[in-house]
């Protein structure tokens, strides 16, 4: 059951950013393609059923899972076929900066080839980040020194997890619609292994009990073995997944493109219970104390009850 929602004005919500001026070709189709294709998805999505601006706000209650409710699919792994990059002759230095004498001073700054929104993990004194130039990248956290840089299939919108020497991340590659999730060798920067999906990868890998969970916007929420990267089940929603997982006591919570907040069982992809917002799930859910707390296109931040006390 939900707990309670708060109401904020989204009057200006965008689903995706659009590209500033100046921006290269490459990110204008790799941002506004997918943008304009999420705004007819929702404006078909939405009808002429949608309420009136004066209408009074409408209760909303748990979704009764109807007998076509989408169950656990078994696929297999494609082949791996990426291979590690090397480093060319040319590839930007860290800018270092003056000795910094009061807080707010910059201590390095390092250029990629293009935006960066992933944002960063920092694990053993080495930052991990992702840019849209399709680069993960592996700099020294005191001094930026690049240390390795592993080039993937798509911009590297999705952030980076680290768990036991691997790092995990999605790619997106916007004109083809795929998108893969990489594991790379935290120290060496190789691949170890990938699995590709049928849509982008923005989502960021959460991690747990030897899993990785994922989601893609081709509508999959993916559990895959952290070691092997064999697929260990997939679960399907009706819309993109570009909201990042959180694993909490055996369960899974992703919101979806279509509207849903899910809690799927983390060892057999088999749905517990779903929640029906009134608006997209393009936010990550955070869940603290048996509560489910996740934000939606409708203005609304909701609490839903995790355990069903």
């Amino acid at each position: 059951p939900l707990a309670w929602a708060a109401i904020g004005d989204h009057s200006h919500h965008r689903v995706r950013q659009s590209p500033k001026p100046g921006a290269s070709p490459r990110m204008i189709r790799k941002i506004l393609l997918p943008a304009l294709a999420a705004a007819a998805l929702f404006t078909a999505a939405c009808g002429d059923d949608s309420p009136a601006a004066s209408d009074p706000p409408v209760d909303l209650e748990a979704t009764v899972l109807p007998t076509d409710t989408p169950t656990v699919t078994p696929t297999p792994r494609p082949p791996d076929t990426p291979t590690p990059t090397p480093l060319p002759t040319n590839t930007p230095a860290a800018t270092p900066m003056a000795t910094p004498t009061k807080p707010g001073d910059l201590l390095w700054r390092y250029e990629t080839g293009d935006w960066v929104y992933s944002s960063p993990a920092v694990v053993d004194g080495v930052v991990y980040v992702g840019s849209a130039d399709d680069y993960l990248y592996a700099l020294d956290a005191t001094s930026g020194e690049l240390l390795w840089r592993y080039e993937t299939e798509g911009s590297v919108h999705s952030s980076p997890a680290v768990v036991d020497g691997i790092v995990y991340v999605g790619s997106s590659d916007f004109i083809k619609s795929i998108g893969s999730l990489y594991a790379v060798g935290a120290a060496s920067g190789e691949l170890l292994w990938r699995y590709e999906t049928g849509g982008s990868v923005d989502s960021s890998p959460a991690v747990a009990d030897g899993v990785v969970y994922v989601g893609s916007w081709d509508g999959y929420l993916y559990a895959v073995d952290a070691a092997s990267g064999e697929l260990r089940w997939r679960y399907e929603t009706k819309g993109e997944v570009s909201s990042s997982p959180a694993v909490v006591d055996g369960i899974v919570y992703v919101g979806s493109a279509d509207d849903n907040l899910y809690a799927v069982d983390a060892a057999s992809g088999e749905l517990r219970w779903r929640y029906e917002k009134g608006g997209g799930g393009l936010s990550s859910p955070a869940v603290v104390d048996g509560v489910v707390y996740v934000s939606s296109t409708d203005n609304h931040l909701y609490a839903v009850d995790a355990r069903g006390r």
